[in-house]
């Protein structure tokens, strides 16, 4: 008789261990409410069968982001735990105290993602911070960040990502959004603070905050799972080649000469060209006060959806882009 296989050891996570083939639920504690009840990070595990890459996946760092929250949602459904290769932590709430009542940032008004990597006697950010650092980003090889635009923007699916480093590029590559983006690591980010760990990072930029846009939910689902495939922890997906990224290494805002209710005139993903007309500013009596035209040649990844603008205020998001190169 053939000897039988011995499993993988069990994944352990917070004071949880999770036995290969399994998929289980885990809370690691945060703080305690004045009520009394206790606010926890929700997290899943997905602890493959077969030995291969951890790898995490997380969304709602700023608590008014929900897009990637049904990203992770749908790309952990479709995952087996007896087929998968190596294991995926999924984190659909980082920042769960925000989130429950939709605001990006924490209660003591800190950007969770400029508070990495944390510290356990720090504010309430950096002890958050400092839990995600410890209990996941420091078992895994690769992460996967999931944001939306933020103050009334809306942002065309795009990878921001180190595109200079080789392994971040091919993944870049894999996930496959329209854009991908060269962009440089903030301090205090989640990005910048796994790097620094020994992580390769991309992170997914689509829709707009507080919002369930759902174009921006099935390319993040579709980007994740090819991410996944091209690690080879799951079979490759079932679709046509998408398209190649355009690769930008530049961008900017365009950014309102005046003051007025905005009409635009160019939607995400729109080619446009220096000089170009992108939209119009009026008074509240119809009289027009001045035109938006863009300051660059490129793709539109970003505009705002904000009706009222004031001098100055971004209003359209251009990414110069390189052409692609075919797949051959």
């Amino acid at each position: 008789m053939a000897a039988r296989r011995a499993l993988r050891p069990s994944f352990e996570i917070g004071h949880v261990r999770v036995r290969a083939g399994r998929t289980q639920s885990v809370s690691l504690p945060i703080t305690r409410l004045v009520t009394g009840a206790d606010v926890e990070l929700p997290v899943r595990v997905v602890h493959g069968r077969e030995d291969g890459p951890t790898v995490w996946v997380d969304a709602a760092i700023h608590g008014d982001e929900a897009v990637g929250v049904e990203v992770v949602r749908q790309v952990v459904a479709g995952l087996d735990p007896k087929t998968l290769r190596g294991t995926l932590i999924a984190v659909p709430i980082v920042n769960v105290l925000g989130f429950s009542v939709g605001e990006r940032y924490l209660p003591d008004r800190r950007d969770l993602n400029r508070s990495f990597p944390g510290s356990p006697r720090g504010s309430l950010a950096a002890r958050i911070a400092h839990l995600f650092m410890t209990e996941v980003v420091d078992q895994c090889e690769v992460g996967i960040d999931l944001h939306t635009g933020s103050d009334r923007r809306t942002n065309l699916p795009q990878v921001r990502a180190d595109l200079e480093d080789p392994r971040t590029r091919s993944l870049a590559e894999a996930f496959a959004a329209p854009v991908m983006l060269n962009s440089r690591l903030r301090d205090g980010s989640l990005r910048h603070a796994a790097r620094e760990r020994g992580a390769t990072v991309l992170l997914y930029e689509a829709g707009e905050a507080w919002r369930m846009d759902r174009w921006a939910v099935d390319a993040g689902v579709l980007g994740v799972r090819r991410v996944l495939a091209a690690l080879e922890m799951t079979d490759p997906v079932a679709e046509d080649p998408p398209p190649p990224s355009a690769v930008s290494f530049r961008s900017g805002w365009v950014r309102a000469r005046g003051t007025g209710m905005l009409h635009l005139e160019v939607a995400l993903g729109d080619r446009v060209v220096r000089g170009a007309r992108l939209g119009g500013l009026f008074d509240s009596l119809g009289k027009r006060v001045r035109l938006v035209h863009a300051d660059r040649s490129g793709v539109v990844v970003g505009r705002t959806e904000a009706p009222l603008v004031n001098s100055g205020d971004a209003v359209v998001h251009i990414a110069e882009v390189e052409e692609p190169e075919p797949r051959g």
